[in-house]
């Protein structure tokens, strides 16, 4: 164990948070959006859910370190 590290999950919650915060930034640079014959709302809601995943993993990295 890790005498520098108080809770063993800090490391776990950080690498997860880090990895949402990513997957949002790969949906949002992919935009998997522009290849489907959906509607506008179904574009509104997919940006809105990649920013979301961004916005959800970058609290989590930073709530794991804190």
């Amino acid at each position: 164990m890790n005498r520098y590290v108080s809770d063993s999950l800090e490391p776990l919650g950080g690498a997860f948070g880090v990895l949402l915060a990513l997957v949002g930034l790969a949906t949002l640079v992919g935009m998997p959006w522009a290849h489907k014959s959906g509607s506008v709302l179904l574009m509104l809601g997919q940006v809105l859910g990649a920013l979301a995943a961004v916005g959800i993993g970058g609290a989590l990295a930073w709530i794991a370190r804190t």
